[in-house]
């Protein structure tokens, strides 16, 4: 296993506290103060970074969406006309920096396309993800690993080959891989938590989870199997408009989420068997026959 990746002033691998993503994605809804909410929410419940997506909505767009009608709260427009609807720039990424800055937590994003690398770079960012959907796009990949900057990779509706062709590119300096199992929302017979170890086994760098299913039973269970990172969708409110709202958590959610985390990275213990102080006063009044 390599050694731990640092991210900001926080290392993320074995042995240390789980590294707790809060992705805000598009569910800002293209309004800075939604995002402050959400950046909030993530301070208040003890995530160690909020995540946002950067895209060039022509490049990124598939070209058969593009003119596709899309109802939206601001009436019916085309699939590429909401892109750049709810898409922020210079001046709405400044503003969070600002934010999270003063609110004392990483931010970062993951973009969608190169263009979206270069305004990324331009931003300071501290570290890229690559979201599922980008496994496959190895020119963006050469060209964040060219930054020399920590990256997140996920690994859903990828095969074990494409996620070998796109660690080769990236290397795995600096490099935490993440889980995760596309579906939306994801079904407990779809999580196949342990990729988590065979992930680790095969490339030999800290591997985390991405999740997408409702509750927190499949998030918690993936640190039980040895996830040194979490991100997780959160939300003001599920039943918002937008397409990630209802497989997100809300406050309350993720603020649960954290406290079990910490719970269970305190009861997995160090593996070593021995007698605790708890167990002296039963052990005296108990066991009849001494060793």
């Amino acid at each position: 296993m390599s050694d731990a990746v640092k991210i900001g002033d926080v290392r993320i691998g074995d042995g240390e506290p789980v590294y707790v993503i809060a992705e805000i994605g598009l569910n800002h809804n293209g309004d800075v103060e939604n995002a402050k909410k959400l950046i909030d929410v993530a301070v208040d419940a003890g995530a160690q970074a909020v995540k946002f997506q950067k895209r060039t909505p022509e490049i990124s767009t598939p070209d058969h969406m593009k003119d596709t009608p899309r109802e939206t709260p601001w009436g019916t427009m085309t699939y590429l006309e909401y892109r750049y609807k709810v898409e922020f720039e210079q001046d709405e990424y400044s503003e969070i920096d600002a934010y999270c800055k003063d609110k004392g937590v990483v931010w970062f994003a993951s973009p969608w396309d190169e263009p979206s690398v270069d305004f990324l770079e331009s931003m300071d960012a501290v570290a890229y993800k690559i979201a599922s959907a980008s496994v496959t796009d190895l020119d963006m990949l050469r060209k964040i690993a060219g930054t020399g900057k920590p990256v997140i990779l996920s690994t859903g509706m990828s095969t074990i080959e494409q996620i070998d062709t796109a660690v080769e590119t990236l290397g795995k300096d600096d490099l935490i891989i993440l889980h995760a199992t596309s579906t939306y929302p994801l079904p407990a017979d779809e999580a196949n938590l342990r990729t988590i170890q065979t992930l680790k086994d095969r490339y030999g760098v800290p591997v985390g989870y991405s999740g997408h299913e409702p509750g927190l039973q499949i998030s918690l269970a993936a640190v039980a199997l040895g996830a040194v990172a979490v991100e997780r969708h959160i939300t003001l409110d599920r039943t918002m408009w937008g397409s990630d709202h209802a497989a997100s958590l809300e406050p309350q959610g993720l603020r649960h989420l954290v406290r079990d985390i910490r719970i269970i990275e305190s009861a997995l213990g160090d593996g070593v068997k021995r007698v605790f102080p708890g167990e002296l006063a039963p052990l005296s009044k108990l066991r009849r026959i001494g060793a």
